[in-house]
């Protein structure tokens, strides 16, 4: 028979050990307050799954979802689901886990206010209060995304399925906080974290570079995939032959001398111009000119051996040109400006490069040659961003200039000469060897900075220039 508790303050505090729950059920005060200790370490045990969950499904990327279902690993078809949707994903584990937290906190107070007494309450709320709170921090957050971090994908597919039982079971409350959420961001024109990219360029940069440091990839594989990343930010100006350096013949030559043009030069292909270089009518290809040299019975006009070819501007993206190229068939472009004059040419070659390095042929020197520490040759045409990954500096580039010999002229203000030095920060250049005007080589050397005046000058990033005596 059950008890009937006293009446007064200290009821409580009064209690025989026989708890009356649901009226003729009589239970011990050491096993009611064990099962109420039980229930605790329950939710915790679905704190520290929810907030492990949060962490395994939103390290791993979709590509090794997508890796285990082709592979048909169990439970990674459920995962995949759970992932196609994101912001589902997202409110059932935070419903899950608040709801679990707030039962964790109300029983642990209830508990607390029938072990104290209910003259106690304010100690039981404060005990309940910071002991959950650190118990929460410790087991249900700090060490279960801990495991999830170093356990990510076997973790991911343990509790893919148990998560989709959860999304089940809380269906009405996460349909409702879903839709409650997407309104708020779409009042406040705020965008939801997980409805964006996951994974940006400078992430990608930075798992390239771990991958070399970790040793899963070699030096070359590095470059030549950061050579794919800045691919589609690269522009024909940046990658042509310039107009200096380009073999080009007139369309009034003979076969015969377009055959010695294309010898002579080295290339399979020569452009062809009518008048002057600004009006490029097609590309002469060797084969061509050979065949219908050695078989021909009529002698052949030059003009009618040629082949059409593009004209594209400076700006215009290196891999849809790239694109453009491949439909049309074309090895060979023309690059010109915004006043239709000839700035270079592009080759297949030339876009090859921007991902493979450098392509060289015979004796063919090494656009940039390491001769020393912290020393290099560089041929002039050389782009500035090749020299800052190679030397890993910090070299400016500018709007009106791209290449090391640029960046010289730029800084001297003037035409230079060989032998004369240029320095810019920790960096001292030296025009190697100069042709006309035209800047072909320059030997770059790192340079220790100074004590005192020439830190500050180097920190504003001034350029001293010598000129070599006679």
């Amino acid at each position: 028979m059950a008890l009937d508790p006293p009446v007064g303050v200290d009821s409580l505090v009064a209690l025989p050990l026989q708890v009356d729950i649901y009226g003729p059920v009589q239970l011990p005060e050491n096993v009611f307050l064990g099962i109420g200790a039980g229930i605790i370490l329950l939710l915790i045990g679905l704190s520290a799954f929810f907030s492990s969950s949060e962490i395994a499904m939103f390290s791993l990327p979709s590509h090794r979802v997508e890796a285990l279902v082709e592979d048909a690993v169990p439970g990674s078809k459920t995962l995949k689901g759970l992932k196609e949707d994101p912001h589902r994903l997202l409110v059932t584990i935070l419903v899950g886990n608040n709801l679990v937290n707030i039962a964790m906190s109300s029983i642990a107070t209830g508990l607390l206010t029938y072990y104290l007494g209910s003259g106690q309450q304010g100690l039981a709320v404060a005990l309940s209060t910071f002991g959950i709170t650190a118990i929460v921090l410790l087991f249900g957050e700090s060490a279960p995304k801990s495991y999830a971090v170093e356990n990510t994908e076997s973790w991911a597919l343990r509790i893919a399925k148990p998560l989709k039982f959860s999304e089940k079971v809380l269906l009405p409350l996460i349909v409702l906080f879903d839709y409650l959420t997407r309104i708020v961001n779409k009042v406040t024109g705020g965008r939801s974290a997980i409805e964006t990219s996951y994974v940006t360029r400078e992430e990608i940069q930075d798992i390239i570079e771990t991958g070399e440091r970790e040793g899963v990839l070699d030096e070359e594989e590095r470059e030549m995939l950061q050579r794919t990343l800045r691919f589609n930010n690269t522009i024909a100006k940046e990658v042509m032959t310039p107009r200096l350096d380009m073999e080009a013949i007139s369309k009034d030559a003979s076969v015969e001398e377009a055959i010695q043009q294309c010898v002579q030069s080295g290339h399979a292909r020569v452009p062809v111009y009518e008048g002057s270089l600004d009006n490029v009518i097609g590309i002469a290809h060797l084969r061509d000119l050979v065949r219908d040299r050695d078989y021909s019975d009529a002698e052949t006009a030059l003009a009618d051996l040629i082949e059409p070819t593009l004209h594209v501007p400076e700006s215009k993206n290196v891999d849809d040109l790239l694109t453009e190229m491949r439909r049309e068939r074309l090895h060979m472009v023309i690059v010109i400006d915004e006043f239709g004059t000839t700035e270079g040419l592009v080759t297949m070659e030339d876009l090859t490069e921007e991902i493979v390095g450098e392509i060289l042929e015979g004796e063919e020197e090494e656009p940039i040659e390491f001769v020393g520490d912290g020393e290099v040759v560089v041929k002039g045409e050389v782009n500035i961003e090749e020299v800052n990954e190679a030397m890993d500096l910090e070299l400016p580039e500018g709007e009106e200039f791209e290449t090391i010999a640029g960046f010289i002229f730029n800084r001297a203000g003037r035409l230079v000469e060989e032998g004369e030095r240029i320095e810019f920060d920790s960096v001292e250049i030296v025009v190697e060897r100069v042709e006309n005007t035209r800047i072909m080589k320059a030997r770059l050397s790192r340079i220790e900075p100074e004590d005192g005046e020439n830190g500050e000058t180097e920190s504003d990033g001034d350029t001293s220039t010598q000129t070599p005596t006679e």
